[in-house]
């Protein structure tokens, strides 16, 4: 697969974006109380541990759009698997620790997750705020394969066209089966 139908369809050598990804000015909204990631992680920082346990296993890293959100969930994660507090004390702590609140981008890191904290989003809401962070990750990833085969169609050798359409089907499939997985969790 060629560098540029990796970048649009999204596809990595690992499944979780690495740590080092640019971050961007937009990662730090100014008004986040309409931002899914956003409430979901300002919930996530406030739940109970069982709570948190539940709504991690809904998500994955990948499932951010924002390079600082999948950080943050990331880091959080960590944090619950280990069997440390996850509140916005320790997350700070931990991103201290590794460096990653020096110069300014550790600035603007530490003024968001500060943001963060401070939303005021219901941690009796989170899975429904997980679930919501889903929902847009699976419309996302419809919107990247379509255009990934826009992009396949014009760039590849049409020997490999159809193998590349059935692989990015199964990513989807996959995904489908993860969101069948995560509505039986309603029921």
């Amino acid at each position: 697969m060629s560098a540029a139908l990796s970048v649009v369809t999204g596809v990595t050598d690992s499944p979780e974006p690495a740590a080092a990804d640019p971050i961007q000015p937009e990662d730090y909204a100014d008004d986040l109380h309409n931002d899914v990631e956003a409430l979901f992680l300002c919930a996530l920082l406030w739940a109970p541990r069982s709570a948190a346990q539940h709504a991690i296993g809904i998500l994955e890293p990948t499932d951010f759009v924002r390079p600082i959100h999948r950080e943050f969930f990331s880091l959080i994660t960590r944090l619950i698997a280990g069997g440390a507090p996850h509140n916005a004390a320790m997350v700070g702590s931990e991103l201290e620790q590794s460096g990653a609140l020096a110069g300014h981008h550790g600035s603007e890191r530490s003024r968001h997750l500060a943001n963060l904290a401070t939303l005021g989003a219901e941690h009796t809401a989170i899975d429904h705020y997980a679930r919501a962070v889903f929902s847009q990750a699976y419309r996302r990833s419809f919107a990247a394969a379509a255009t990934a085969l826009t992009q396949a169609a014009q760039e590849l050798p049409a020997d490999q066209l159809y193998e590349h359409m059935c692989e990015i089907g199964r990513r989807q499939r996959s995904l489908t089966e993860r969101r069948n997985t995560i509505e039986g969790d309603d029921q």
